[in-house]
C-alpha cells in the first residue's frame, strides 16, 4: 500500500488557476500509474487525469482537457495537478489515488476500480 496525501485546495475565483499536489509514501512510488478523480456533493466521484509510471504519457477527462495539467516528480515521491481557467463546475473535493499495478499505462484508467490507493482528498472552490 502506499499512503497519499493531497495539499493546495482553496477557493478561487472562476478564470483562475491552482495547483493541487499529492505527496506519496511507503511502496515504490515510480513504478505505478498516478491519478486525480474529483467528487462535488450529490454527485459520484469522476476521473480528472491520469499520468505514468514514467510521467511521459498523460490522460484526461474531456472536461478538464486542455485547462489542467498533470505531472509528476518521482524524486519528490509527488504528483501535482495544475489547474487553470478554473469553472464553477470545478468544485469538488479532489482525490489522488495510486495505480493497482505497476507500469500500468495511464490511458483508460479512468475507472475507480483500476486504482487501489486514495488520499482523503482536498476541497476546491471556484466562485463565479
Amino acid at each position: 500500500q502506499v499512503q497519499l496525501v493531497e495539499s493546495g485546495g482553496g477557493l478561487v475565483q472562476a478564470g483562475g488557476s491552482l495547483r493541487l499536489s499529492c505527496a506519496a509514501s511507503g511502496r515504490t512510488f515510480s513504478s505505478y500509474a498516478m491519478g486525480w478523480f474529483r467528487q462535488a456533493p450529490g454527485k459520484e466521484r469522476e476521473f480528472v487525469a491520469a499520468i505514468s509510471w514514467s510521467g511521459l504519457v498523460p490522460y484526461y477527462a474531456d472536461s478538464v482537457k486542455g485547462r489542467f495539467t498533470i505531472s509528476r516528480d518521482n524524486a519528490k515521491n509527488t504528483v501535482y495537478l495544475q489547474m487553470s481557467s478554473l469553472k464553477p463546475e470545478d468544485t469538488a473535493v479532489y482525490y489522488c489515488a495510486a495505480a493497482k499495478i505497476p507500469f500500468q499505462s495511464p490511458i483508460g484508467l479512468g475507472n475507480y476500480a483500476d486504482f487501489g490507493s486514495w488520499g482523503q482528498g482536498t476541497q476546491v472552490t471556484v466562485s463565479s
